[in-house]
């Protein structure tokens, strides 16, 4: 059996996200500690600290949006040498822009909402959007996670002043899909259960996401089994084609005709106790330590195979 080596659990970071990049790190360090020796490093900025060593430790990321979630980290660690767990560089960069994303899903069997795409503070003509698009409108940052900055429209005037109240970035404003929301987490490049979004007031947004006992989740979602296979495959091929590994959760509605509409793909998706993907593998018999672990495995097999470590 090969040796285990150090598990470094990051979290925190400068990233608007950093508070719940802590929360779901604490709770990833702890779930892996039962299997593995493994320590938490709350990074206080947007670096790595010179005293973690590649060839000491397997790196388990669990940072959200800037910096952590958009290739940055996952580029410093592949340039020191680290082994880590989740997507590369590349696929993190790709998955974490949601433009990006929704062009190489298109041919995966997901629809996906219209879009158009804007750098604030120059944003479209509010009645331009509204004559092309309907008043049925979600604006929301490119390159965020968590529903950091999302805005659900509800008319014309609404659309005018979010539009002027935007700080500066690349933002996109979609059409609002009406369905029933929902998730599926992918461990190993396979489909664990669906996971049906019930939130409060209709809207899935951070303060439901973060928030015990606001939304109501139903696991495995109830639906036909072949409209579920079909989810599953789905997920499956966008996970393919983004580039993915070990590990991710795509995101979709359920449309009226019963058509998944793809929202997008979260590479490093939260894993606090109200977070989705535990409870997608749930549905496959895995409690959360056993998740931890299946995430964390195939990491141990590139720091095995880079650094020789030899079976006894």
């Amino acid at each position: 059996m090969s040796r285990a080596p150090l598990v470094t659990v990051l979290c925190g970071s400068a990233s608007e996200e950093s508070e719940v990049s802590r929360v779901s790190g604490r709770a990833i360090a702890t779930a892996l500690a039962e299997n593995f020796e493994a320590e938490l490093v709350d990074l206080p900025a947007n670096f790595l600290p010179d005293n973690i060593l590649p060839e000491e430790t397997v790196i388990f990321p669990a940072l959200h949006g800037t910096f952590g979630e958009d290739g940055q980290l996952q580029a410093m660690l592949e340039e020191r040498g680290f082994a880590y767990a989740g997507s590369d560089a590349a696929s993190s960069a790709l998955c974490m822009n949601k433009i990006n994303a929704k062009a190489i899903v298109a041919d995966t069997g997901f629809a996906f909402a219209d879009d158009i795409t804007f750098y604030s503070p120059t944003p479209p003509s509010a009645e331009e959007m509204v004559a092309s698009m309907g008043d049925s409108l979600v604006v929301k940052p490119i390159d965020k996670g968590s529903s950091v900055g999302l805005h659900i429209i509800d008319g014309i005037d609404h659309l005018e002043r979010v539009l002027h109240e935007l700080p500066p970035g690349a933002w996109m404003i979609e059409q609002r899909l009406q369905g029933r929301e929902m998730t599926v987490g992918i461990l190993d490049g396979k489909a664990m259960g669906i996971v049906e979004i019930v939130p409060e007031g209709g809207v899935y947004d951070y303060a439901h996401k973060y928030t015990s006992g606001a939304s109501d989740y139903r696991y495995p979602a109830e639906i036909d089994e072949r409209l579920a296979q079909h989810i599953r495959e789905s997920a499956e091929s966008v996970f393919t084609v983004c580039g993915c590994r070990d590990f991710a959760r795509v995101d979709f509605i359920l449309v009226e005709e019963g058509r998944p509409c793809f929202l997008e793909i979260n590479t490093i998706p939260g894993l606090t106790a109200t977070s989705l993907l535990p409870k997608s593998a749930s549905c496959k018999g895995l409690d959360f330590p056993q998740l931890a672990r299946r995430m964390l495995l195939p990491a141990i097999e590139r720091y095995n195979q880079k650094f020789s470590i030899p079976h006894g």
